[in-house]
């Protein structure tokens, strides 16, 4: 089925829920593909885009294009119509989940040397990756008992839900995950690299690159799951779903449930760990300032700057102004 076809048969599924007034798709989307010209890219998107209220973040890199969006339904069919049309864009495979607005304040379209950086400029899908599997049979595949499944996300993404059985790396951010490997795979075993290894992230892009890397060491059986954590909520029914809570994604929503609708967490801004109602009766939150996770390690003049921090965004509130860098609720 094409991405056209996916896409009409999302919007078929859901027609009801689209008939929501003021119901956001949210639209993300990456591929790996070697780029030549990233400034005529750049300027192709910001054509089919600058004249929308369609918002969200586009990296662009040698390496390819990683992005999300967010608009309203013509909007969005329209513009997926125009990515569509471009040559190396043609099978393009976005996921889709829901917001009740907006959940970016403004179209970034930016230069980066890496669309998900892991510091290894030579580490690319684009020459060599792990085997692609399916949403539709990604539950056989983890379902083996021999099978090493890890989590490829941040440690705090990791906290609120994860696969079954899945192995939790515990990273802050994307680029530990090769010392990990190093320290926690190969060094401790020596027949690592003959084992059978699936990966899975948000969106399919940091395990098709752990895979490319894996691959890179001598790893012979590695996979990840394709188009990630919401292409398989997406697909997959609940009623057979392999996957336990909720799916954090880098925007005021937080997290997505099954249904990729808003989950039930906020945010620290502290420290960007998600927190639930119950974190937040604790006795270390203390709302923009710190939470359970993060009081004892934050300073004294960090706790100064997130108090003050606080005390702009609420005048901001009272004024209707929206304050720089906050996230609105």
């Amino acid at each position: 089925m094409s991405p056209k076809s996916n896409y009409l048969n999302f919007l078929k599924l859901n027609e009801k829920k689209l008939n929501t007034p003021d119901i956001i798709i949210v639209v993300a989307f990456y591929k790996f593909v070697e780029m030549r010209d990233t400034i005529a890219l750049q300027n192709s998107l910001k054509s089919i885009l600058n004249d929308t209220e369609i918002k969200g973040t586009i990296l662009i890199a040698k390496e390819g294009v990683n992005g999300t969006i967010a608009g309203k339904i013509n909007e969005i069919t329209i513009a997926l119509e125009k990515l569509w049309s471009l040559d190396f864009l043609i099978d393009l495979e976005p996921k889709y989940s829901f917001a009740f607005k907006n959940p970016f304040f403004r179209m970034k379209i930016r230069q980066k040397k890496e669309i998900v950086t892991i510091g290894m400029p030579e580490i690319s899908p684009n020459k060599i990756v792990g085997n692609y599997v399916k949403p539709e049979n990604w539950n056989d595949l983890i379902s083996d008992k021999n099978l090493l499944l890890i989590d490829t996300r941040n440690s705090y993404e990791v906290s609120i839900g994860s696969f079954e059985n899945a192995l939790n790396p515990n990273i802050k951010n994307f680029r530990e995950f090769p010392d990990w490997v190093t320290k926690n795979l190969i060094n401790k075993d020596p027949d690592i690299k003959n084992k059978k290894v699936a990966m899975f992230c948000t969106g399919g892009i940091r395990c098709e690159k752990s895979t490319s890397y894996l691959k890179s060491l001598g790893f012979e059986k590695v996979y990840h799951l394709e188009g990630g954590i919401l292409k398989y909520l997406e697909q997959i029914p609940k009623s057979e779903s392999k996957w336990n809570g909720s799916c954090f994604v880098f925007d005021y929503r937080v997290s997505v449930d099954h249904n990729l609708e808003l989950g039930r967490y906020e945010m620290c801004f502290a420290c960007r760990m998600p927190i639930s109602q119950n974190d937040k009766m604790h006795k270390y939150f203390v709302q923009g300032e710190s939470c359970h996770h993060c009081f004892k390690s934050s300073n004294d003049k960090q706790k100064k700057r997130f108090k003050e921090r606080q005390k702009q965004i609420q005048l901001s509130r009272k004024k209707n102004q929206s304050h720089i860098g906050q996230v609105k609720t």
